[in-house]
């Protein structure tokens, strides 16, 4: 049997199976071409069952490149039935592809609506084609969507975020005029949307409707006010509801929209192991932000990821409480990044206690975070080094669930360790720290330049510093995230990213001496601030440096 004939086989077989998602999973993708050319050749057969299409494109949308050239010829396939159009599209849009602008056209006028009408004559457009000509890169879709945003049935908050990813700032103030219109998830969209405009013409209506606007609101304009104007303001480190929304206002209230200098404050330094401080007006060239809203998806504000200098270098999994943890490594930042962070490398020598006159003098580097509250920890934390996907907590943790389930501890088929690795090397703690109300906190520190690039003589130099017992440390920007995974299992993680000191943690892997180690945490910056709190309190009582 040939090789095409052997794919299509098995294509078909895992169509056929009881389960033929899971099958479809377990496909072997390491030849996607093949496999796009048979799935593209089952779709347009006129023999083969149309209820396989579905499933068809979703294997599509895990093939990359292959799989995005196929979705494109296959959407202007004529005579495609509603539902197959519909189907493509969705997953057009989730691939982020471009579709021609006459094919969206032809959409338009003949696709069926979602509502059930017609999208050219007189029923509300499809959520999926309002995307896909957000996704176009042609205005002249402009003048189209807004109109609907006069529509009480179209999908306004993915029209206003179609509006934003175009760059159609011609609509910059009409959707901010009908904010007072938005309510929920398309509030947020609608702010979301003057984001990805990036138009400073947002900002007076944005602060009339911040002092207008219901508490369930503030958070949102409150965002969008930072990050349309660079200026972030201090707010209360425990503020919620109420209290939270009053401090926002009070903070923009006098209009000023041009951000202060950075000045760090509230320096207390509690032991030799422990400190606080604020950070005011942060420039926020290292901080969390929200990926882009992902096209096609019900949730404007999902993801978020750690930048340095506007730069995403890991996705920080989402904002559920009960998905999983996980980060995925996307981009190395630029050296300015390395930069910043050594200019504390000085005192970190051989650093055995915290005192004011050290943190006082970082305050120009820790005025480059985000705004924020924030615990520095001076911790020997033993670490080692994982480049196994199996050996990591990532995946371990999962194993740990199952057996918390009563499984036997085998792992399904279709459950992979790379599925759950963070894309790189990284340090991780020994051993789980233990705890009170969470059961054990995970620990992981993932760096932030290849682990590749490392000068092998910098770290022998270190490892020798090890040795004759000086305590070189590393500085990391770290956080606790509390999780209730399926709603069944409380995990508790302090994850972070290694700003300075890569050379210095090889060498303590490598000698297998704990790892002294200055976390730098803002509090709030994971799942929630109490964790955080909390968590860092374990971790210090565990491995604080010992003065």
């Amino acid at each position: 049997m040939g090789d095409h004939e052997t794919v299509q086989v098995r294509l078909r077989a895992a169509l056929c199976a009881d389960d033929p998602w899971t099958a479809l999973h377990l496909l072997n993708t390491d030849r996607p071409g093949p496999l796009a050319g048979a799935v593209e050749e089952l779709y347009r057969s006129d023999t083969e069952p149309t209820a396989f299409r579905p499933y068809l494109t979703w294997l599509l949308q895990s093939l990359g490149e292959p799989g995005d050239a196929v979705l494109l010829r296959l959407s202007g396939m004529p005579g495609l039935a509603g539902d197959d159009r519909r189907d493509l599209l969705r997953t057009v849009v989730a691939r982020r592809l471009r579709l021609p602008a006459e094919l969206l056209r032809t959409y338009a006028q003949d696709a069926p609506a979602s509502s059930g009408g017609n999208a050219g004559t007189g029923g509300s457009t499809a959520p999926e084609l309002v995307d896909a000509m957000g996704l176009s890169g042609d205005l002249s879709f402009a003048p189209l969507l807004g109109a609907l945003l006069e529509d009480p049935a179209a999908p306004r908050g993915r029209v206003a975020l179609a509006l934003g990813r175009l760059g159609a700032r011609a609509w910059t103030v009409p959707i901010a005029v009908r904010l007072s219109e938005a309510t929920g998830l398309d509030h947020t969209a609608f702010t979301a949307a003057l984001e990805l405009m990036g138009d400073p013409a947002a900002v007076p209506y944005l602060l009339r409707w911040l002092a207008e606007t219901s508490e369930d609101h503030v958070y949102d304009v409150h965002y969008t006010l930072v990050r349309l104007t660079g200026r972030d303001p201090l707010l209360p480190e425990r503020a919620y509801g109420a209290e939270y929304a009053a401090a926002v206002r009070a903070a923009w209230a006098d209009g000023r929209t041009e951000r202060a200098p950075a000045v760090v404050k509230d320096l207390v330094v509690e032991s030799g192991a422990r400190a606080r401080f604020s950070v005011d007006e942060g420039t926020g060239r290292i901080r969390f932000a929200f990926d882009p809203p992902s096209p096609g998806s019900s949730w404007p504000r999902w993801h978020r990821c750690l930048t340095f200098d506007g730069k995403p270098l890991y996705r920080v999994g989402s904002i559920c409480d009960t998905c999983e943890l996980g980060l995925t490594l996307l981009d190395w930042p630029a050296d300015e990044a390395a930069r910043i962070a050594a200019r504390m490398r000085g005192r970190l020598t051989d650093l055995d206690r915290l005192d004011t006159a050290l943190l006082a003098g970082w305050s120009p580097v820790l005025g480059e975070l985000e705004t924020g509250h924030y615990r520095a920890l001076l911790l020997d934390l033993p670490l080692e080094q994982v480049t196994d996907p199996a050996r990591s907590w990532w995946y371990r943790g999962v194993a740990a669930r199952a057996e918390a389930d009563g499984d036997d501890g085998a792992r399904p088929e279709d459950d992979r360790p790379d599925d759950y690795w963070p894309g790189v090397t990284h340090y991780q703690l020994t051993a789980p720290v233990p705890g009170g109300r969470m059961p054990f906190t995970y620990g992981a520190f993932l760096p932030s330049q290849p682990p590749e690039a490392l000068d092998p003589a910098a770290v022998a130099r270190h490892a020798a510093a090890v040795e004759a017992g000086e305590r070189p440390a590393a500085v990391v920007l770290g956080w606790i995230d509390d999780r209730y995974v399926e709603a069944l299992h409380e995990e508790r993680w302090l994850v972070g990213a290694v700003l300075d000191g890569h050379h210095r943690l090889a060498a303590y892997a490598a000698a297998g001496v704990p790892a002294r180690v200055l976390l730098l945490a803002r509090m709030g910056g994971g799942s929630g601030g109490d964790g955080g709190v909390e968590g860092l309190a374990e971790v210090a009582a565990a491995y604080g440096c010992q003065e």
